[in-house]
């Protein structure tokens, strides 16, 4: 049984997404978001610097949730599953890297700092133009996007992938700390990313 280690609205969202796409067996174990508990030697054996989610899988540990989206679309996508990736070595799958590093590397970058300078911060202390500033950064990558999806359903075109799970979370984030509408193609992507039954299920976790 694979379990993952998680906590609401955390990153954790994308390993349980990707379980309830290929069906498969697995169980969330809820973890204290204090940061007096991250920060305990339990949890710090489990994730050395203190984040979530956590995926277990047998003797396989993993601490960083892109990872455990490729690791589980690999090992178990396909043979009679969804596949959730195109085949390796494709300009195809090349695409689906970029998209899925993008969806942390770039867009959920600017999404953290916002969390980080509101948390770290007094109301009195915060930086108002800091926080301004990664907003428009997530819009250039929402911008970015809405130029990619307008050839068809998903960021790949008409196949779902698990680069589209990535790019769910950032956006679910882009959509609670950087409000205003979203372009056209981008608002038909969300809408549709929002409504699978396995990204419902994984956001309920």
């Amino acid at each position: 049984m694979i379990e993952i280690y998680h906590a609401p609205m955390t990153r954790g969202i994308r390993p349980i997404w990707v379980c309830e796409e290929l069906g498969l067996p697995y169980s969330v174990v809820p973890v204290d978001f204090s940061s007096e508990y991250r920060a305990s030697p339990a949890w710090r054996r489990m994730n050395p610097v203190g984040k979530v989610p956590v995926l277990v899988d047998g003797d396989l540990t993993l601490f960083e949730s892109g990872a455990m989206v490729q690791y589980l679309v690999d090992r178990y996508g396909g043979q009679g599953r969804p596949a959730l990736q195109p085949a390796p070595g494709t300009e195809t799958h090349a695409r689906y890297l970029q998209w899925s590093w993008f969806a942390e590397a770039t867009f959920a970058r600017p999404l953290g700092e916002i969390v980080n300078h509101r948390r770290v911060f007094a109301e009195g202390e915060r930086s108002d133009r800091a926080i301004e500033e990664m907003q428009e950064r997530s819009w250039l990558c929402v911008s970015a996007i809405d130029a990619a999806v307008t050839a068809g359903p998903w960021i790949l075109g008409e196949e779902f992938s698990a680069a589209d799970v990535m790019l769910g979370y950032s956006l679910m984030l882009h959509t609670a700390l950087a409000p205003g509408d979203l372009p056209d193609a981008v608002a038909r992507y969300w809408k549709a990313l929002s409504a699978r039954p396995a990204y419902l299920a994984a956001a309920a976790a």
